[in-house]
């Protein structure tokens, strides 16, 4: 079941990265029911192996390739092998990310640099080595980036997440630039707080500051992780041909009204400094 019709990418080839769980295996699988054949990349094989076998349970071809995008040299051989096997790539998913909850006067150097490298540094690997095929290829394709409203909200407790969400939503500014003459457009969707068993576990345990979000989000409710993979499929569709160079915010209002500062800080306090 799905909102698109179920050939909108029909004969596209997609890589999503992170896509063994949340918002990644949502987008795998809604990509792969409009007729996208997906490559599924992340540290944990055992993971995307399933999601794999889901896709292709939906009538698509669907191969896991384990990938740590913090790595170059990872990064390039999981491009090769999605050429190898599909000899091309459409669409471009960067949604591998990295997160937890602390105080920015606790975030140690190596916390802050492990969360930059997944996010930023990884983003980057992925979008050059993607890039690189897509321009050798002169066939086009779209690059994007999930990204949060947090460059704009401010996050407190999530001062790496959220620089690195900024500096890769600076990144998708140029390079929109720089490929356009190639045909490739690059956006970035912005999901706002959504229901994952990760995010939960993880980020959202105080139950008291999870009733303050959803007070302070306009539609009243955190996003599906669906809906994340219906804007992506929306973008990368002939119906976003128009788009690039910017973020769609999928946040239910909340970038509008952002989320009182002294309820983020009390969660914070609460919850983040043995994870520093």
């Amino acid at each position: 079941m799905t909102v698109f019709k179920p050939d909108t990418l029909a004969g596209k080839v997609a890589i999503v990265t992170g896509g063994g769980t949340g918002i990644g295996r949502a987008i795998a699988l809604e990509f792969a029911k409009v007729g996208a054949d997906v490559v599924l990349a992340s540290r944990k094989v055992e993971t995307l192996e399933k999601v794999a076998g889901e896709v292709r349970s939906l009538g698509r071809k669907g191969i896991a390739v384990q990938c740590d995008v913090r790595e170059r040299a990872q990064v390039d051989a999981m491009v090769a092998k999605a050429m190898a096997e599909f000899g091309k790539v459409d669409i471009l998913v960067n949604n591998a990310a990295g997160n937890f909850n602390v105080p920015a006067e606790d975030l140690s150097p190596n916390g802050w640099t492990s969360v930059i490298r997944i996010v930023l540094d990884g983003t980057w690997h992925c979008s050059q080595a993607v890039g690189k095929a897509m321009i050798a290829a002169k066939t086009g394709g779209v690059i994007i980036n999930i990204t949060s409203n947090t460059p704009i909200t401010g996050s407190p407790g999530n001062v790496h997440s959220a620089s690195g969400k900024g500096g890769v939503e600076a990144m998708a500014h140029t390079l929109a630039l720089e490929w356009a003459r190639h045909g490739i457009r690059v956006m970035c969707v912005a999901p706002g707080q959504t229901e994952t068993e990760g995010v939960r576990k993880q980020l959202w345990t105080n139950p008291e500051a999870d009733k303050k979000y959803l007070r302070a989000i306009p539609l009243g409710r955190y996003a599906q992780p669906e809906e994340i993979a219906y804007a992506c499929i929306f973008t990368a569709s002939a119906a976003g041909a128009y788009l690039t160079g910017s973020t769609m915010y999928v946040d239910g209002g909340a970038t509008l009204v952002s989320v009182p500062a002294s309820v983020r800080v009390s969660e914070v306090g609460e919850q983040g400094k043995a994870k520093a």
